[in-house]
């Protein structure tokens, strides 16, 4: 009897169930963790490019300015 016991054990088949359903569970928080870091990765670069465009554009005025000043002064 006991080495029908031991082929059926119904808290090891449970256990083994929620390890298995466990395991699903952190792969799919897994996957939804590397989408995530994609996208911070994505945004940061806009970020980062908006930032250059803006530094852009105001070097671009004072350039404009002091070119009118030598300008207008020489």
């Amino acid at each position: 009897m006991d080495g029908g016991r031991e082929s059926f054990d119904p808290h090891h088949l449970r256990i083994e169930a929620q390890e298995r359903v466990m395991a699903l569970q952190f792969g799919a928080v897994d996957k939804r963790l590397e989408r995530i870091e994609a996208l911070i990765e994505r945004l940061e670069r806009r970020l980062w490019m908006t930032v250059y465009g803006v530094v852009a554009v105001i070097l671009t005025q004072a350039m404009q300015s002091l070119i009118g000043l030598s300008a207008n002064g020489g």
